[in-house]
């Protein structure tokens, strides 16, 4: 008798599972990775069984042990299930495609969930979850470098030379966050939480016009898709870590709860650490305390819509910058976001999607952090931001060929003073006040469009956009009015790309990409008035007569891919018309005498930059993948016949990591 139950136990909980699974039909709910909305006209093929799936998203077909899928689609191109990937999507009973739109671009993706192919993704694990800083992911690409003014927080992305305002920093296609520090404390990228994110999209190159001008390039953090479920279900995670150099303790988690209608999740993640000791055994002050909180509802309205909605709460204290003057004490940081997605059947219009979103920084430093000796000041800035607007966009498809055409507009301001208290010397006593933003405003306005056409085994992608940029000063110092007559702008930037690619074979392809893109000043490169803004203590002054600058660039991108192996070749080519930069000014005075002295932003005629980036992935037995990346920038001032500043040298990466245990 207890042999028979023991059996009976076996059974149900090992074999009648999987007898059920070969049994009974099966189905997956196939839905995009960028909106979770169903993807029908999928077909398939899976041993003699073939279908496509219907307005939900949804293929039907009777599960066969060691046999593998095709699938295809216009949109998302043809890929391949392993027999092992079918069982696990059986189980899972959904899968998310990526539309082939991302892989026509020059990109790389840097996925930040677990359970990508890591031959097509920089693959992130369990501890990049739990960073603090989404610009230290960044890292992971060869091609991008950081300008880090802190040990453990602030990492500034550089790509291909190009930084700062260069480069079109956005979370989910529209929205970003402006610095508060003029120092660049607080650079976009730290606003991003990689916990709640799916991946992270580089696009190099002016190509990606859609989601704004990105002039050398535009870094895309893609949130976590949203998971609604037939049956209620709860699900979380949570992960802590801890650094021994430095002391630094990091922790991440999220708990949601979801059904058919609904995904609310709430997440928080929190970092903090302390000084670590360098190679030669110096204590380098990098203590910081970090902290993301928010939540996330996604509404499925009706089948073809669903509304979400997202707020993130970043808390920053006490962060050590040993480059700076002055360290972090508080920063406080709000971003909302509100998506609406449609889905239309039957129509050429397929999809409209609106966002509005806000992101506003309150941020606060000094220098009492600061072990002087003798100290001869105090200082403190007290800087806020907001940087907010919408996006909206629609998509058609005629046969084969996809059209996008939208409207997007932001509106970015900053406004802070720095407040001086002479503790020595002949103004031991007096205290004095400066205006370093000047409640500066931008507001850009831009209409774009994206054509696909597809011709055989060519693929063209046009991509257009115009922008209307509208620049003031609401409250302008009298020195900064003595420099300049004029501190308002209105400016008309077009921007043009057009992309061509061509598969070799089914292993091969090749792409050539040709793009003109013009920006107009940033905040900081217009309004910034005598603060020490760069990489040197020359303070800076900003220059609202500023040209826009131009990038003509030429991209050619190579990639060879099979099961085992990736390679990836991209060489570029820019030439740069009125290139945004800065140069010593002897005749303006400074306003601290430890500044050597002062540099005005202003335009170059003329720069060229030339690179490229190799990148190969190798799997190896025993679980095993290294890779190997190369990557070199020239950047030359060709009005002066000399380099141009800041670029970053030869950059040559090797890792060599191994997956078990099932991942």
């Amino acid at each position: 008798m207890n042999r028979v139950l023991i059996f009976t136990l076996l059974w149900g909980i090992f074999i009648a599972p999987n007898s059920l699974l070969y049994s009974q039909n099966s189905q997956i709910t196939l839905l995009d990775a960028d909106n979770s909305m169903p993807i029908e006209g999928v077909a398939f093929q899976y041993g003699n069984q073939n279908g496509v799936s219907n307005n939900e998203g949804v293929i039907s077909f009777k599960f066969i042990e060691k046999q593998q899928m095709q699938l295809s689609h216009i949109n998302y191109g043809k890929w391949q299930w392993t027999a092992e990937e079918v069982a696990e999507f059986v189980q899972n009973k959904i899968y998310y495609a990526q539309s082939k739109t991302v892989s026509l671009y020059p990109v790389t993706v840097i996925a930040v969930k677990s359970g990508q192919d890591a031959t097509e993704r920089v693959k992130i694990g369990c501890s990049d979850r739990m960073n603090h800083d989404g610009g230290e992911i960044l890292n992971q690409i060869p091609a991008i470098n950081s300008i880090r003014k802190g040990g453990n927080y602030g990492f500034d992305p550089v790509f291909r030379g190009f930084k700062y305002d260069q480069l079109n920093i956005v979370l989910n296609g529209a929205q970003s966050a402006t610095a508060a520090c003029p120092n660049r404390m607080d650079p976009p990228t730290s606003q991003m939480a990689p916990n709640m994110m799916d991946r992270i999209e580089v696009y190099k190159g002016p190509h990606a016009l859609r989601y704004g001008t990105g002039f050398g390039g535009t870094i895309n953090f893609v949130p976590s898709k949203l998971r609604f479920t037939t049956e209620p279900d709860i699900y979380g995670r949570i992960s802590s870590g801890y650094k021994l150099n430095g002391s630094v303790f990091q922790s991440e988690g999220q708990i949601g709860l979801s059904n058919k209608r609904y995904d609310l999740s709430l997440f928080a993640a929190w970092s903090q650490g302390d000084n670590y000791y360098a190679g030669n055994g110096d204590t380098i002050a990098a203590g910081f305390q970090r902290g993301s909180f928010g939540a996330n509802l996604g509404l499925k309205l009706t089948d073809n819509q669903q509304l979400r909605l997202s707020a993130t709460y970043n808390v920053a204290r006490d962060a050590d910058f040993p480059a700076l003057p002055m360290d972090l004490r508080t920063d406080d940081t709000w971003m909302f976001n509100l998506n609406h997605d449609i889905r239309f059947i039957d129509r050429q219009l397929k999809t409209w999607k609106t966002t509005l979103f806000g992101s506003f920084v309150d941020h606060f430093m000094d220098n009492r952090l600061k072990e002087l000796d003798p100290r001869m000041m105090d200082a403190e800035t007290a800087a806020k931001t907001k940087n907010y607007g919408g996006r909206t966009e629609g998509k058609w498809q005629f046969n084969q060929d996809i059209l996008y055409v939208g409207l997007d507009t932001r509106s970015e301001g900053a406004e802070g003073t720095r407040v001086r208290e002479f503790l020595m010397g002949p103004m031991a006593g007096n205290i004095l006040e400066d205006n370093a933003w000047q409640n500066g405003q931008i507001s850009k306005t831009g209409l774009f469009a994206e054509y696909h056409l597809n011709k055989k085994n060519l693929q063209f992608v046009f991509s257009g956009r115009l922008n209307l940029n509208l620049a003031k000063i609401n409250d302008a110092t009298s020195e900064f009015e003595a420099v300049y007559d004029k501190t308002s702008s209105v400016q008309i930037n077009p921007n043009l790309s057009v992309g061509i690619q061509k598969p070799l074979n089914d292993n091969m392809k090749l792409s050539l990409w040709l793009g003109r893109a013009q920006r107009s000043g940033s905040l900081t490169e217009r309004f910034i008035n005598y603060f020490p803004v760069g990489l040197d203590p020359y303070e800076m002054l900003g220059n609202p007569e500023l040209k826009p600058e131009n990038n003509n660039q030429a991209d050619i991108s190579f990639e060879f891919r099979n099961e085992q192996t990736v390679i990836n070749l991209d060489v570029f080519a820019s030439y740069m018309q009125n290139y945004i930069s800065s140069a010593i000014d002897t005749a303006l005075d400074p306003r601290l005498p430890t500044s050597p002295g002062v540099r005005q932003y202003m335009n170059i005629d003329e720069a060229f930059k030339t690179g490229f980036e190799v990148t190969w992935l190798q799997k190896l037995p025993y679980g095993l993948q290294s890779q190997i990346g190369v990557a070199y920038t020239y950047a030359q001032d060709l009005a002066l016949n000399e380099p141009l500043p800041e670029i970053p040298p030869l950059d040559l990466r090797i890792g060599l990591n191994g997956s078990y245990l099932d991942n």
